[in-house]
């Protein structure tokens, strides 16, 4: 927790894996500076619940759950195009700019860490990759790229599942492109907001077996709440199924249920492994990623007044 320093400057942050009860804490922090006069703003940073099309499936906060607080990057892209880390720490930066610009507190909120440390501590300024060099390497099978990756950025690749396509492709491509590895870009990060603010961080990892129930409560809910409905209209806008809109947790499961391909019980059963998995990284994430010194609790429901009390003091 920063020390000494005004509301103006000062940004919540209260991260965590997928049906932890973050947004609900935010909210309550939120409530709490009311009662004492100063406007909180709860702004997403979970890069399922930025889509407009996946308001069931990402478990975005409802009216209800809203309970009056104004939240903001909610919904705010299309289905049809991908919101990168850099896309929405560009965007979160300029709702947390004017939130402080009207004396308000920004509660960012969301279990997506890459979102989270893009913003705080910048992005690789690293050079556009050349064309040639980009399809090549994502023609190349995800083992045959990972070995190849091995040889010429060892030490990415050791911080790599060999079966992850995405970031493998990612990291081969930087070095072959730039001639530098992955770590001479990263440790070159401009942008990031950490040293103009105060930052408040609540990390919330509950008992895995806690969450891992949630989860599997969290999906059923979801099939018996709009999910179905929800993935229908996905398919009928015909978008490219590259899309992370189309690769969210639920979609592809569910979407097999409508072709009738897989019954009610094993999309039960896939969705909420899936889910379960998503949130077993996000955990991981979490405890070894977030900077050593955030408090981590094991609940949402401790005491505001302790933990927010430079915010919740004024």
């Amino acid at each position: 927790m920063s020390k000494g320093t005004s509301p103006g400057k000062s940004l919540a942050l209260i991260a965590g894996p997928t049906a932890s009860g973050k947004s609900d804490l935010a909210v309550r922090l939120a409530l709490a500076l009311a009662a004492r006069g100063q406007r909180g703003v709860v702004v997403n940073a979970d890069s399922a619940q930025v889509y407009a099309d996946l308001a069931v499936l990402s478990a975005r906060p409802s009216a209800e759950e809203m309970r009056g607080i104004e939240h903001r990057l909610f919904g705010a892209w299309d289905g049809a195009e991908t919101c990168s880390a850099a896309d929405w720490a560009a965007a979160a930066k300029r709702e947390i700019a004017a939130i402080r610009a009207d004396g308000a507190v920004p509660i960012l909120v969301g279990g997506t860490g890459l979102y989270i440390r893009t913003l705080l501590d910048g992005i690789a300024p690293i050079p556009a990759i050349e064309p040639a060099v980009r399809d090549t390497v994502r023609a190349l099978p995800v083992a045959e790229a990972y070995a190849a990756l091995l040889a010429e950025d060892p030490e990415r690749a050791a911080a790599l599942n060999p079966g992850d396509t995405t970031r493998i492709a990612r990291a081969l491509e930087v070095v072959r492109s730039t001639g530098k590895p992955m770590r001479f870009w990263q440790q070159r990060r401009t942008g990031g907001i950490a040293d103009e603010i105060g930052l408040h961080a609540a990390v919330i990892l509950p008992p895995r077996d806690l969450l891992y129930r949630r989860c599997d409560l969290r999906f059923a809910r979801m099939l018996d709440g709009g999910a179905i409905a929800e993935v229908e209209a996905l398919l009928a806008r015909n978008l490219d199924p590259a899309l992370p809109v189309m690769r969210a947790i639920g979609v592809p499961e569910i979407a097999a249920l409508i072709r009738g391909e897989s019954s009610r019980d094993e999309v039960l059963s896939r969705g909420s492994q899936a889910t379960r998995n998503y949130a077993k990284r996000q955990y991981t994430w979490a405890r070894h990623q977030f900077p050593a010194d955030w408090n981590r609790f094991e609940s949402h429901d401790f005491d505001l007044s302790i933990h927010f009390e430079i915010l919740l003091s004024n």
